[in-house]
Formats: C-alpha cells, structure tokens, sequence
C-alpha cells in the first residue's frame, strides 16, 4: 500500500473503542464502514516512547535506503541485529513498517513519506 502522508492521531480509549462500536454497528447493517488509514496512540508519551530518536532513524533508513533484510538494515545503521530487529518488529507491530517475506529474508518497508500528528486539544 503506497501512501504518501502517514497519520499520527491521539485519541482517548474511549474515544477509540466508541469509533470502534460505531465501525461495528455500520459492518452490521452491511453498510460501508469509513476507511481510516494511520496509526493511533492515547496520549503523546506513548507517542514519544514508540518514536525513539532510533527507531526514527530506522524509518529514515528503510525509506532511503531500502535495505533488503534486518541484517543489512542493522549494518547500515551500525547497531546490534537483535535490537534493530526487536525495534522493527515493534514498528510493524504498531503499523509504521511493513514486513515483505522473501525465501529467508524479510525485507522491512516503509510505504510513506511524511508522517503527519495531529493532537487534539
């Protein structure tokens, strides 16, 4: 899925779990559920813990550089493979980095170019 500008939003659990039932309740009357695409945190320390200055650079370096597994990524940016690959599997848990299996190796993509945050206040 190519996208240009990636979606950063705070919202509230109850915020969430209400669009949630909403979303539910629409896929129930076989109508059209609103497609959302980004990626969700409850407050902006959660935020800042997710995007550490190194994860920041992993995603800078899997957009520019395109490494072609964990092992070159972690070259690339001179760190140890089990935390750049714990880092990365994080990422993908998260929704910032996806995941391309080729044969043995897994090739980590970043699909966008910006990443937009919006903070509700």
């Amino acid at each position: 899925m190519r996208v240009e500008k990636l979606k950063v939003c705070m919202k509230s659990i109850k915020t969430a779990l209400s669009e949630f039932t909403e979303t539910g309740e629409t896929v129930e009357r076989e109508e059209a559920a609103k497609e959302e695409i980004g990626v969700h945190f409850t407050d902006f320390e959660e935020f800042r813990k997710a995007l550490t200055p190194k994860r920041l650079e992993l995603l800078h370096v899997i957009k520019t550089e395109r490494p072609h597994s964990i092992n070159q990524l972690s070259k690339i940016v001179k760190r140890d493979i089990k935390n750049v690959a714990e880092d990365v599997k994080y990422l993908v848990q998260i929704g910032l980095v996806e995941r391309k299996e080729t044969g043995k190796e897994v090739t980590p993509v970043v699909s966008y170019d910006k990443i937009s945050l919006k903070i509700a206040i």
